[in-house]
Formats: structure tokens, sequence, C-alpha cells
């Protein structure tokens, strides 16, 4: 798996301090091996119902096919493939995450096997909250042991397991820290942040520690969605932000081209969260590879069908490199 920086050039930060295209790339590795679950031995001839949680309203959502694809893919090389032994039960919030509840009671009526929940906090809670029960897989949780997933890595305990996208302070960190890279003499950075979103608390904690090692004035400015853009630029403007630093999170993923334009309208250097924004214009991002995350998650799919041990992975940098290109 590999963590890396995408960039733009911007007309705000000087040609030499930001190189087009440059990539940050770390090797990542880890796993914790936990608790075993006990479950049925897999059946011959079984069709293993898998329900998945999204966020957006279809699979043809960029972010949603991408998921989607990478853990179909882990699945085939194990061996299960849709229309033989594994049909998915797909449900879509519509970009509302206050829908997930219901979809999630509507998962565990309909007695699918598993429940997965690709990157997104606020699914896997309501995941949990329906069902003690039936094994439940998140793609890219945050911290699983904050969140209450899991009583700890080492026993975690109950009935969920998956891949955890937090590394720890050194992700937010570096983002800052190449943020001011790119940015000369940066002194004060915005941070739009979602408070609906589970992960915030951690990752605003995160953040101040790396803001005050690298001497940087935080300001945090809030948006639930898309409505809330234009009055989050504003303040940005009001409190004289250099730059802005978008924390990591679906409503922000799905809504990025209007974040890009208004980022590019204020004259603010962006650091995205996830590669994906990057992809759609934004300047840079420092973040997990999702869909390398996505196809691990559909290894512990695998394995709880084959009653083998539940198990948390968590992504750890060990090293890491870099290149650029013009």
């Amino acid at each position: 798996m590999t963590t890396r920086l995408f960039g733009r050039t911007t007309t705000r930060c000087r040609p030499d301090s930001v190189v087009n295209r440059r990539a940050f790339i770390g090797t990542l590795a880890g796993g914790l091996l936990v608790a075993p679950l006990t479950t049925e031995a897999q059946q011959a001839g079984k069709v293993w119902r898998i329900g998945m949680l999204w966020f957006g309203s279809s699979l043809e959502d960029p972010p949603t096919r991408v998921r989607f694809d990478a853990f179909q893919q882990g699945l085939r090389e194990q061996g299960y493939m849709e229309g033989r032994n594994v049909a998915f039960e797909l449900r879509y919030a519509r970009g509302k995450y206050e829908l997930f509840s219901d979809l999630a009671a509507e998962l565990v009526r309909l007695k699918v096997d598993i429940i997965v929940t690709p990157g997104n906090t606020p699914a896997t809670l309501a995941a949990k909250r329906a069902t003690s029960t039936i094994p439940i897989v998140f793609m890219a949780a945050g911290d699983p042991v904050a969140l209450g997933f899991v009583a700890s890595l080492a026993r975690p305990g109950g009935n969920i397991t998956g891949v955890s996208s937090r590394v720890g302070p050194e992700i937010v960190g570096k983002q800052l820290e190449l943020l001011k890279e790119a940015v000369p003499k940066l002194s004060r950075v915005a941070v739009l942040r979602n408070p609906t979103n589970p992960d915030t608390r951690v990752f605003i904690r995160e953040i101040e520690v790396a803001a005050r090692s690298l001497k940087v004035q935080l300001h945090i400015v809030e948006a639930r969605g898309p409505d809330d853009f234009e009055g989050a630029f504003a303040a940005m403007t009001k409190e004289r932000a250099s730059a802005i630093l978008v924390q990591a999170d679906v409503v922000f993923l799905f809504n990025v081209r209007q974040l890009v334009a208004l980022a590019a309208k204020n004259r603010l250097p962006a650091m995205y969260g996830l590669r994906e924004q990057v992809e759609a214009g934004g300047l840079m991002a420092y973040a997990p590879n999702v869909a390398e995350m996505s196809r691990r998650a559909s290894t512990y799919a695998g394995k709880i069908s084959k009653a083998r041990s539940l198990l948390i992975f968590r992504w750890s940098s060990r090293r890491s490199s870099s290149s650029s290109s013009t």
C-alpha cells in the first residue's frame, strides 16, 4: 500500500517551491492479528450475500466505482465471483448520513452474511448499532478504538473488523508540512472540517499537534455540506488564511469540484485528504491508496466466509521515499 502526495501548480505559490506532479511515496506495512470470530464453516455451493452501505447514489459515482471494483478484485483473487458464489445487496445514502441507520437495519432484516462499509465512519456506526451478530467489515476507518468499533486493537471483541486508515499524527502532520513547503512563509492555515463526521475530533487533535510543531496558526472552519462552502471560504478570507487543509471526508470528496473552484477563486493553495480530489483538479493530497485498502478489506470478507480469524489491519508507515517529475 502506498501513501502519496499528488500535486499541481498554482499561481499562489512560487515556481521554485512546488514541483508539478511531485509524488511522495511511503512504503506501508502492518497488521495486528486479533481475536477469532466464530462463524459457520464455508458451505459447498453457498452463495454469500454481502450488504454494502454507500454514501453516494449509484455505482456510477466515481469514488464508489473505484472502491467497489477494488473490493470485487480482491474477492475474485480468493475465488469469490458475483453470480457464482457471491451476491451483493447495495444500499445508497444519496449523500445523507442520516439514512444509514435505516439502510443498515434493512440489511439486517435481509439476513445478509456480511455487511461492508466502504470508507465511511457513519455507515460503520450505523451497522454496529443495527447488529451485534452479523460480521461487519470496514474499508477505511479512522481510529477504530476511539470510534468505539472495537475495544482495542489487541483484543477487539465483537463482530467488527477491517482496515484502519489512521496511521497516527504523521499523516496530517505530513500534510501540513508539505503545505508549508509549497507556500513560502506560511503562517495561517484554514482547516476545513465536517463536524458531523465522527473522525473529526481525532483529526483536529492531531493537526493541532502538528501545527504547534511547525509553528503554524490554524483557523478551523466548518461545513456540513455544499451549501456551507461559500460561507466557509468567506470566513477563511476574513481570517487572512494563506492556504487550506481539507479533512478527508466523504462529503468533501463528492463535492470536490465546488471546493476546487472556490479554492482557485480565493487563491488558496489546498491540501486534500484523498487522492481522488487531486484527480478532480485539486492542488495536492497526501493520503492512503483507497483502492488498495478496499482490496485488502475484501480479504477479511473472504476469511469470514471460510471461518478464519477476524482481523484488524492498520496501515503504519515504515519508510518513505520521494520522486518528482515536471
